[in-house]
């Protein structure tokens, strides 16, 4: 069934990014809003925002690096879908979904924690999709996206913070 969801929401996810190219009278798309800014504007915006992504799957990878091995529902390297577009869109889901498992899993994160994480990150990933949308849609959806992908990010940080303070201390070579 998870194939059969991620294939389909793949599939629905490259027919929304392209609609610029088989309905024009739609809009531009995002490819028509980044193209909107020109040279160099164009190209800056869209490294600074695949660097924000980066990021924010930094953080990630480390909230499962930090978590036991035995509390983890998926490799720490798995955050990383989140540039395989057009897959990321649908893929995301499964990510957010891995994380709070993971998070679940270990008693050292508070479940009512995990639970407004996951909302918040399954929230995101949503509003993320009807962005895709043309007209007004798309646009309050990239509107609420956002601000739910940055508090997303920033309980990412805090849950990583009390997770490193938490760990024991690993020994130095020369306290062998």
């Amino acid at each position: 069934m998870r194939v059969v969801v991620k294939t389909v929401g793949t599939l629905l996810s490259a027919i929304l990014l392209t609609y610029p190219l088989w309905a024009p009278e739609w809009g531009l798309g995002i490819l028509g809003e980044i193209g909107a800014l020109g040279v160099p504007g164009g190209p800056i915006a869209l490294a600074a925002f695949l660097g924000l992504v980066a990021l924010y799957c930094r953080a990630l990878q480390r909230t499962l690096e930090l978590l036991p091995a035995e509390a983890r529902a998926a490799a720490p390297g798995s955050v990383w879908w989140m540039f395989a577009i057009p897959y990321n869109f649908t893929e995301d889901f499964f990510i957010v979904r891995a994380v709070a498992a993971s998070m679940a899993a270990h008693a050292q994160v508070p479940a009512a924690f995990t639970r407004r994480w996951a909302a918040i990150g399954y929230g995101w990933c949503a509003f993320q999709i009807l962005s895709l949308l043309p007209g007004t849609a798309g646009y309050l959806g990239g509107v609420v996206a956002i601000p739910l992908w940055a508090a997303h990010w920033i309980m990412t940080v805090r849950v990583n913070r009390r997770l490193a303070a938490a760990r024991p201390p690993v020994p130095l070579a020369h306290d062998l």
